[in-house]
């Protein structure tokens, strides 16, 4: 089973950079996408009408903003929408499909660069999101929780650690609540499977941050231990463009 997690900044504006050409090729099982920036009515279910997959959306209230989407092959037995907590719900952050005993999440954690306000909005869902998904691996023990962090965890994760150390996405805080949320049972996919990599999955759009490689690994495909002897390979596509990030991949047996 091949899972790609892919933010892709704005879905209407990736299907006119070849979005749907590049699904065709690279025809993962299911597709977690973050950033859709659309209304379910806005979805453009022409470009992905003969791709074989089945779109399921939970958007944000606020138009052109957030959103996630699975995009799977197989129907799922349930798909669940939101995590049930209105502040974060009404942002379109948290979508579930579950296929038999494995449950798929696509996440888009909140951004904290725009200032103090959304920081703290930041540290706040992610001590949620991390009780809300101990608590769901009661009853959904397989997790797979592919998206968005906003976070890069080690210095091999970032171009330039000690200039960022002071950024949204690099603090102290946000890479010690990283530490915890694995210690707490869940595995950085990529990570383990690839130690001594330095590969990046977001880059800014300005000072040719792309083009000098100058990037931030911040997209994860991450699983709960119990799915480890699953793991097959994990990997990301540098060369997918559709986006200031690019996808990362996760293939399980």
């Amino acid at each position: 089973m091949k899972i790609i997690t892919y933010n892709v900044n704005g879905l209407r504006a990736a299907v006119g950079k070849g979005f749907p050409e590049w699904l065709k090729q690279e025809q993962p099982d299911v597709l977690c996408l973050q950033e859709t920036k659309l209304q379910p009515d806005q979805f453009p279910a022409d470009a992905f009408a003969d791709s074989g997959y089945k779109p399921y959306l939970f958007s944000a209230q606020k138009k052109g903003y957030s959103g996630v989407a699975i995009l799977t092959r197989q129907e799922p037995d349930h798909v669940e929408t939101g995590m049930g907590i209105e502040k974060y719900d009404n942002e379109g952050r948290f979508i579930r499909a579950d296929y038999g005993d494995l449950s798929i999440v696509s996440v888009y954690h909140p951004s904290g660069t725009s200032g103090d306000e959304r920081q703290a909005f930041k540290m706040e869902w992610l001590e949620d999101f991390q009780k809300y998904v101990v608590e769901l691996q009661k009853t959904r023990k397989n997790l797979i929780l592919c998206g968005d962090y906003n976070i890069c965890h080690e210095p091999i994760d970032i171009h330039d650690p000690v200039r960022n150390a002071t950024n949204s996405g690099f603090l102290p805080e946000e890479r010690e609540w990283m530490t915890r949320f694995l210690d707490a049972g869940f595995i950085d996919t990529f990570r383990h499977l690839n130690p001594e990599k330095q590969q990046y999955t977001w880059w800014s759009y300005r000072f040719n941050a792309r083009k000098n490689n100058k990037g931030w690994r911040i997209d994860y495909c991450m699983v709960s231990e119990p799915v480890k002897p699953l793991l097959k390979s994990a990997y990301i596509l540098n060369d997918a463009v559709h986006s200031d990030h690019c996808p990362a991949v996760l293939e399980i047996e």
